[in-house]
C-alpha cells in the first residue's frame, strides 16, 4: 500500500490521490472530479476527508487509570484531585507508570491520534517517574511521537527542593518545561516561578507549558505575567498557557485590556472542555460558571486555541476513553461555538492548532515531503463528521498503516412485525425502531 485514493481534503475541492514513497508524501494528486477505481496497492477513501493525525497537546499519562485508587475524588475539585494524586503518587512504581501508559497510548492511538503532549509530576525525589516516562517516550515511537512537560504538580517555589527538581527533569530530557503558578504558596511564589521556569526554558531551548489560573478566582492574573515575559523575550510562539479558566469569571474591562498583550505576545492556548467544566464552579451555588477560558474570543482574536483531554480515569476526571473527537464535540456546545463558519473549521481545534502548539512545524500536514502520516476519516466534510459524531476510520503511519476501524451495522425492526410502529394519523408511520445494535466498532491496532 503506498497511496490513497478518492480522498477529500479540507480547504480544497474535488478528489485526490496521495502518494507516498520511504515514509513521506511524494504527490497529492487532483482526481479533476472523477471517482477513481481501485488501482493497485492503494486505499479507497471513497470521498471522505483525509487529514494529517489528531492531535492531543494536553494529558497526563502518568496518573492516567488510577481513578478511585485509594479513594475517590469526592467533591470534584482540583485541589481534592491534587490531593487524591499525592495518596496515589506514594504507592507509583516505574513498571507501573509504564504499563497505565502504554495502555492510555493505545486507547489515543485507536481514535487516530499520533502527537502527544504529556505532563509528568516531577514533585518526586529521585524523579523515577519521569525516568519511566522518558523510557516510554522511546517505546511508544510506533504509536505515537510523545512530548514530555516536566510539570510540578505540588509547585516550584513552595515544594521542597523544588527548582533543583526542574533543572534535574530538563537535564534528564524534558521536551517542555511546565509550572503551576496558581497552585503555590502566595502570588510572589507564583510569580517567582514563572521567571524561573522561563529562564530554564530559555537556557535549554527548551518548549514551555504553564498549567495557568486553572481556578474560578477573578484575581488569579498570573496570565499577565507569562504573557509579558513571554512578549518581553520573543518566545511567544514557543510558550502555552493551558486552562487559563479564570479567564471566564475575568470581567470584561480587564479582559479588554489583557487581550491587547495576549496578541502582542502570540502565546499558544489550550483549553480542556470537560474537564474544566468539571472541575470549575465547583464553589457557586447559582447560578453556575462554566469555568472555561474564553476560546471564541481567543480563536477570533487571531490567537492559537486548541481543545485536549487532561485526563483520562484519574483523581481529577473519572472518565475518557482516548477520543479526542468527543472533547471537540463538547467543547463546541459548552463554548457557544455552533455556528456556520465554526463547524465548517471545527477539526482545527484538534490537528493544525495543537500541531502548532506543539510546534510540529514540517513534521505535521499534508505536503510535499512530509511524513506519510494521515487519517482517513468516517464522513466529508468538518460538518458531518460532528453531526454524525465520526471517527478515524484509518490511521497511517510513516506510510504503514497502523489503525483500522470497522464501523458496525445497525438493523432495524420489520414494521410488519413490530408493534411499535406508530400513525401520525395522516397515514405515515413514525420512524422504525432499532430492534438491535451491533458493536459500535470493531478496531485494530496493527
Amino acid at each position: 500500500m503506498n497511496h490513497i485514493f478518492n480522498a477529500r481534503l479540507r480547504g480544497r475541492t474535488g478528489l485526490f490521490t496521495l502518494r507516498w514513497e520511504a515514509g513521506r508524501i511524494s504527490a497529492i494528486e487532483p482526481q479533476q472530479g472523477q471517482v477513481a477505481t481501485a488501482a493497485g496497492n492503494g486505499l479507497d477513501a471513497e470521498g471522505h476527508l483525509v487529514i494529517p493525525p489528531l492531535v492531543e497537546p494536553h494529558i497526563h499519562l502518568d496518573a492516567a487509570l488510577t481513578a478511585g485508587e485509594p479513594r475517590w475524588n469526592q467533591t470534584g475539585t482540583l485541589f481534592e484531585g491534587i490531593e487524591r494524586w499525592a495518596e496515589r503518587k506514594a504507592t507509583v512504581t516505574p513498571e507501573d507508570t509504564k504499563e497505565r501508559a502504554h495502555r492510555t497510548i493505545r486507547m489515543l492511538a485507536a481514535h487516530g491520534i499520533q502527537h502527544v503532549r504529556t505532563h509528568v509530576d516531577v514533585t518526586e525525589p529521585g524523579l523515577k517517574t519521569l525516568q519511566a516516562m522518558l523510557e516510554v517516550r522511546d517505546e511508544a515511537r510506533p504509536l505515537v511521537d510523545l512530548q514530555i512537560v516536566a510539570f510540578p504538580q505540588e509547585g516550584i517555589e513552595s515544594f521542597d527542593n523544588g527548582r533543583a527538581l526542574m533543572s534535574e527533569a530538563v537535564a534528564m530530557g524534558a521536551d517542555v518545561v511546565g509550572g503551576i503558578p496558581h497552585f503555590e504558596n502566595t502570588r510572589d511564589q507564583g510569580i517567582s516561578s514563572i521567571h524561573f521556569l522561563m529562564d530554564l526554558a530559555e537556557r535549554h531551548d527548551r518548549l514551555v507549558d504553564v498549567h495557568c489560573d486553572e481556578t474560578d478566582d477573578p484575581q488569579s492574573r498570573f496570565l499577565e505575567v507569562l504573557a509579558e515575559i513571554a512578549r518581553v523575550r520573543d518566545m511567544g510562539p514557543r510558550v502555552t498557557a493551558s486552562h487559563t479558566t479564570a479567564m471566564g469569571s475575568y470581567d470584561n474591562a480587564y479582559c479588554f485590556k489583557l487581550f491587547r498583550l495576549l496578541k502582542r505576545s502570540a502565546l499558544n492556548f489550550i483549553c480542556c472542555p470537560t474537564e474544566s467544566i468539571h472541575l470549575q464552579g465547583r464553589f457557586d451555588s447559582y447560578p453556575k460558571r462554566r469555568g472555561l477560558t474564553r476560546v471564541p474570543e481567543l480563536d477570533r482574536a487571531g490567537l492559537n486555541v486548541c481543545f485536549a483531554q487532561d485526563s483520562i480515569v484519574d483523581p481529577w476526571y473519572p472518565l475518557g476513553n482516548g477520543n479526542i473527537l468527543r472533547i471537540l464535540d463538547a467543547g463546541l456546545h459548552i463554548c457557544h461555538m455552533l455556528g456556520y463558519e465554526d463547524l465548517q473549521r471545527a477539526l482545527d481545534f484538534v490537528t493544525d492548532h495543537g500541531a502548532r502548539t506543539m510546534a510540529l512545524g514540517d513534521g505535521y500536514g499534508i505536503e510535499l515531503g512530509r511524513p506519510a502520516n494521515l487519517l482517513i476519516l468516517s464522513a466529508e466534510s468538518d460538518y458531518a463528521m460532528l453531526q454524525s459524531q465520526g471517527q478515524a476510520l484509518v490511521s497511517i503511519r510513516h506510510g504503514e498503516v497502523l489503525m483500522r476501524r470497522t464501523l458496525g451495522d445497525t438493523t432495524w425492526r420489520d414494521a410488519a412485525s413490530s408493534a411499535t410502529v406508530a400513525s401520525d394519523g395522516m397515514g405515515h408511520d413514525s420512524v422504525r425502531l432499532p430492534a438491535r445494535e451491533s458493536p459500535e466498532t470493531d478496531v485494530v491496532l496493527i
